[in-house]
């Protein structure tokens, strides 16, 4: 067990989000971004797994430079790198694309053994950015973890499935996507924020990556959004006041008028 890779996305905070009306994604540069919550219990498990093994731990994200903050947030729990992948050519990019840029940064750092990530994140809900990218890798990947144990060559690891858990062991290296529900989260180590305060991850382009323009962003995305709008809430209530005895005459009377009592 020597090196954890642990992604993590920076998701806009309810109420600062801002859509670009041409392309129809969110403009990630303008909003304020906070770390995605899933993205928290691949974080903790990455620290359980260095507590255990003394492995080093790497943290990436891909994202505007204001992503930054969420990478110093992770090193004051633990992590020993950052990286942040950034390149205006990566804005737009939806799940594929956004796997393309990751597994690529990820095979830069051969040897690992494990790749982390959140199950899904709360902007986007689709959970396929943990498999595309292990399917680019050529790995074997794992989702809902809650457990994870290292034996020579091999990762145990439990899942939760919508019934019940499951024991699986796979070769390593693995990608792991992790459940959102773990029974303890560390908080932060002040030492290690005021350190963080001093630090700039590494920031690696499109070029660095040596990634063509043709599958990267809005052109290498096969699924685009087509529109997005906010939902209204519309009230339709209304108010009845009389005698209890006229009320409940009044709504039997409804109730019949729209079928719902036949007698």
């Amino acid at each position: 067990m020597d090196k954890v890779i642990v992604c993590i996305k920076g998701v806009p905070k309810p109420g600062t989000v801002k859509v670009d009306p041409e392309t129809h994604t969110l403009k990630r540069e303008s909003a304020e971004l906070i770390l995605n919550p899933m993205d928290r219990s691949a974080l903790e498990m990455a620290m359980r797994l260095k507590d255990k093994y003394n492995c080093e731990v790497v943290v990436i994200t891909m994202g505007p430079p204001n992503a930054v903050p969420l990478l110093r947030e992770a090193y004051s729990l633990g992590a020993d790198k950052m990286i942040l992948l950034s390149d205006r050519l990566f804005a737009g990019s939806d799940t594929l694309a956004t796997s393309r840029v990751l597994a690529r940064a990820i095979s830069n750092l051969k040897p690992f053994s494990l790749v982390l990530m959140g199950l899904k994140s709360i902007d986007g809900e689709t959970a396929q950015v943990p498999p595309e990218t292990a399917s680019l890798l050529g790995l074997p990947s794992v989702t809902n973890v809650k457990q994870i144990s290292v034996e020579g060559e091999k990762v145990i690891v439990v899942r939760e499935t919508d019934y019940s858990e499951e024991e699986i062991e796979v070769d390593l290296p693995a990608v792991l996507s992790v459940t959102p529900y773990l029974d303890y989260y560390r908080p932060p180590s002040f030492k290690r924020m005021l350190e963080a305060r001093k630090l700039d991850p590494l920031i690696l382009s499109a070029q660095d990556l040596a990634l063509p323009e043709e599958l990267l962003g809005l052109k290498g995305s096969p699924t685009q959004v087509h529109s997005v709008f906010e939902k209204k809430i519309m009230e339709r209530g209304e108010i009845w006041e009389g005698s209890p005895e006229e009320l409940a005459k009044r709504l039997i009377d409804l109730l019949k008028e729209k079928e719902i009592f036949k007698n």
